[in-house]
């Protein structure tokens, strides 16, 4: 069953390309025509894609890793950080901070950092410094959760990305690149598709078109972690099938006639 129509993306001005003179030759297998100076994107392929894209999202999150979100525009970080938020995956939507993949270690000691300020902030520790040293940590929590607040309980490097407008999240992709990290992302005329994975070709300025291209990313999180939890469901049945299998079979082997099990040779 798809997860969206044509209709859907028609309606949410996914096909709204950039001005044809601003346009990337290599998005041109993904334009439909082009009208009053816009590129119109051919929809069928956004749809095509946009489907694979999530099946391919849907494995990685049921083998139990995580897609990080990354949208730094305006019109993209409160809706990619509610979808990231709504399926428990991290997010960043302030900036990108050079490094954030490739030197991971630095980053999450920056993170424990913050946790550290939390946990004075508990213990009591925080009450007995001066008025001006307490107004400093403030300052730099406020910071840290502004920066990593999105991946403070990531422990590990993602399983993938999925990106809004791979032009401005360049170092982001860049990252990825060299670490093999699948990319998946909404791709617009103006950008490069050949470095992303999962090249999803929609409009990434207007605020429905983002809306819609993410939810259907979120469905196919969604699908993934209930298929995750139904498999685990399963197994830890299977599990305690076979075990009380062995101990029923146990049990009968003690009964069978002309045969002492070693409780009963140690009483006698």
């Amino acid at each position: 069953m798809a997860r969206t129509t044509y209709q859907e993306l028609l309606d949410a001005g996914v096909h709204f390309g950039h001005l044809t003179r601003k346009w990337d030759p290599k998005m041109a297998k993904y334009i439909f025509m082009e009208r009053n100076g816009i590129h119109i994107i051919d929809l069928n392929k956004t749809l095509t894609k946009l489907e694979e894209a999530a099946s391919a999202i849907k494995q990685i999150v049921k083998s139990g890793r995580k897609v990080l979100f990354v949208a730094t525009k305006k019109q993209a970080k409160e809706i990619v950080a509610e979808q990231a938020k709504a399926v428990n995956m991290p997010f960043v939507t302030e900036r990108w901070l050079g490094g954030m993949l490739t030197n991971f270690a630095t980053v999450r000691k920056s993170i424990k950092k913050m946790s550290n300020i939390d946990k004075m902030q508990k213990d009591g520790t925080y009450d007995v410094l001066s008025k001006k040293e307490k107004l400093m940590i403030q300052r730099e929590r406020i910071k840290l959760e502004n920066l990593l607040g999105g991946i403070a309980d990531l422990n590990r490097l993602p399983a993938a990305l999925f990106i809004i407008d791979v032009k401005k999240e360049h170092i982001a992709v860049a990252e990825a690149m060299k670490l093999n990290i699948p990319t998946f992302a909404m791709v617009d005329t103006n950008s490069d598709p050949t470095n992303i994975d999962f090249p999803i070709p929609a409009n990434d300025d207007a605020t429905k078109s983002i809306s819609l291209i993410a939810s259907v990313i979120g469905k196919a999180i969604i699908e993934g972690l209930e298929e995750r939890k139904r498999d685990k469901e399963e197994d830890a049945e299977k599990e305690a099938a076979a075990a009380k299998a062995a101990v029923d079979n146990g049990e009968a082997t003690e009964a069978t006639p002309g045969k002492r099990t070693r409780k009963a040779k140690d009483v006698e």
